[in-house]
């Protein structure tokens, strides 16, 4: 059986350096086995596609991770490598991650001339003092020298990731921090609040009573904020935390929103694929070990169940700003959204978080801000027998 329009995820899991709020699979990139778990990679997805028969790839997207930790010529080796296994002569957008620090014309070059056509720069914060709190080792020079070398090389699609929320960061910080965004011209602005998770150096900062945090009305400001200056500067916001200028919006991780397939390769990746969400083991070493004996690396698999289909289309569809439609609602689960999720859209509604416009159901402006909370109300509602 063969599948078309999939999309593909592959994870670099090695770093020069550990941010403090990463919980991202990674390991310090001195004395790890890059060679091998490059090729351990490539034949997890020689195996993938004897198994699927993939006979269109539309998006990819490479992260970490650090994926420019990587030298040009192991950059080179794994792209050559994909173009070998699968059929990427579609490929409509195929995403790097890539670290100021290392973004080097070389590696640069290597992607480019291989087919990479966008590149997604890890910026975080143009604050000097921020930067060095969070861990990161570039500076707000290496982001327009890392820019500049972009376009030189030729990419016409770039992406700059941001951070608000952070510790000691102040309203009128991350306005500046915007400000300097907007002025780069990239095509894509990803910004997203801080989240405190699990294993990172900011969880035991914050166990401690150490980690020192904005006020939420701080937060709320600089969300507020967020909107407002990327709209002034020619952006469309598209999803909670994402704008882009005019048919740049990131087709891969539309993928993920719209709740499409998508296969995962590599230490710790996430994937699903024919209703099967699954996740590979995560340290390196085991990982390769689990390929080299023949298996695909798995450490676990979920076969998704009506019900967390549905749960999944409300929380990562209303994540977009055009929202859920009930026509494509219907045409993808064959069931009707006000069926299953009457209350739940009127109470909703009725709290001012959810509208209707364009006859799609979105957050409304509020809403934005308390999205979880409409999230959770579409969670454990719903009863497996009793769907249609």
């Amino acid at each position: 059986m063969s599948h078309r329009h999939q999309a593909i995820y592959v994870h670099i899991p090695f770093c020069e350096h550990i941010c403090h709020y990463c919980d991202f699979n990674k390991v310090f990139l001195k004395n790890q086995p890059v060679q091998r778990y490059l090729e351990a990679l490539l034949d997890e997805m020689k195996k993938a596609q004897q198994k699927h028969q993939v006979e269109r790839i539309r998006t990819i997207y490479i992260g970490g991770g650090t994926p420019t930790a990587l030298t040009a010529e192991q950059l080179s080796f794994l792209v050559k490598g994909m173009k070998d296994i699968f059929s990427l002569e579609n490929v409509e957008e195929w995403t790097v991650e890539v670290n100021p620090d290392s973004a080097e014309k070389e590696k640069l070059q290597a992607l480019y001339n291989e087919g990479v056509n966008r590149l997604s720069i890890g910026v975080q914060t143009f604050d000097p003092h921020l930067l060095e709190a969070i861990g990161r080792t570039h500076r707000a020079d290496s982001v327009y020298e890392a820019v500049k070398t972009a376009r030189e090389v030729g990419f016409q699609n770039l992406s700059i990731d941001l951070m608000f929320g952070l510790p000691h960061q102040t309203p009128e910080s991350f306005r500046e921090t915007l400000h300097q965004a907007a002025k780069l011209e990239v095509e894509h602005i990803s910004a997203y609040s801080l989240k405190i998770e699990e294993k990172t150096v900011f969880f035991n900062r914050q166990r401690k009573g150490s980690l020192h945090l904005p006020p939420e009305e701080h937060e709320v400001e600089m969300y507020h904020d967020l909107r407002a200056i990327t709209r002034d500067a020619g952006y469309t916001q598209y999803e909670i935390s994402n704008f882009s200028k005019p048919g740049y919006a990131s087709k891969h991780n539309l993928v993920y929103w719209d709740n499409s397939t998508y296969f995962g390769f590599g230490a710790g990746a996430s994937g699903y694929i024919e209703g099967v969400r699954y996740q590979n083991i995560g340290p390196v070493n085991q990982y390769i070990d689990a390929v080299e004996a023949n298996e695909l690396p798995r450490l676990n698999a979920h076969h998704v169940t009506k019900v967390e289909r549905l749960e999944e289309a409300m929380f990562l569809g209303l994540r977009k700003r055009e929202g859920v439609h009930p026509e494509s609602f219907y045409a993808q689960y064959g069931i009707r959204l006000e069926d299953v999720y009457e209350k739940q859209i009127e109470d909703n509604i009725q709290k001012g978080l959810l509208e209707y416009k364009a006859g799609s159901l979105r957050l409304s402006d509020e809403g934005l801000l308390l999205g979880n909370e409409v999230f959770e109300s579409f969670l454990a509602v719903l009863d497996e027998e009793n769907l249609v």
